[in-house]
């Protein structure tokens, strides 16, 4: 199985009284979410899975991709890896799966799969970490394929 986790790009900022799940993308933002996908699309197969956070910043990002997706409320910024975990049935799932979604859980997810000391690392807006479950024999191994950010494509 391989599992693709894509922080939402750059959104604005939040202030008293916004509703965070409404906040859009920044022109910057529109731009990172453009130049990864491009990307992801020359990488991913053409059958992957695509689950998305209903924020709206979420949904702009993944919409760059221009692949159908479904909303999760599982990966809303409330959300936990064991929900994300659970939803993307890791490791059994066969194929892809792209995930748009939020810090802390993206980075916690990559930490526990990698088994970082640290309960989580840092992702940044708008790049992808593309992990993989792989078998040996009985040894069940996570690996990182890739991590590529908007800002070096």
């Amino acid at each position: 199985m391989d599992l693709v986790l894509w922080r939402h790009a750059e959104a604005q900022d939040w202030m008293p009284g916004c509703d965070d799940m409404a906040r859009c993308l920044t022109s910057r933002g529109e731009k990172q979410a453009s130049r990864m996908a491009v990307w992801l699309d020359r990488q991913l197969p053409a059958n992957t899975r695509i689950f998305v956070s209903p924020a709206r910043r979420c949904e702009q990002t993944a919409s760059a991709l221009g692949r159908k997706y479904k909303f999760r409320q599982e990966l809303s910024p409330d959300g936990q890896m064991a929900q994300l975990l659970e939803l993307v049935q890791w490791p059994d799932a066969k194929g892809t799966v792209l995930v748009v979604g939020h810090q802390p859980t993206l980075g916690q997810t990559i930490a526990r799969l990698i088994e970082l000391k640290a309960p989580e690392c840092s992702v940044k807006k708008g790049a992808v970490w593309w992990l993989r479950h792989r078998q040996r024999e009985t040894l069940s191994q996570s690996v990182l394929v890739t991590v590529q950010s908007p800002e070096l494509l």
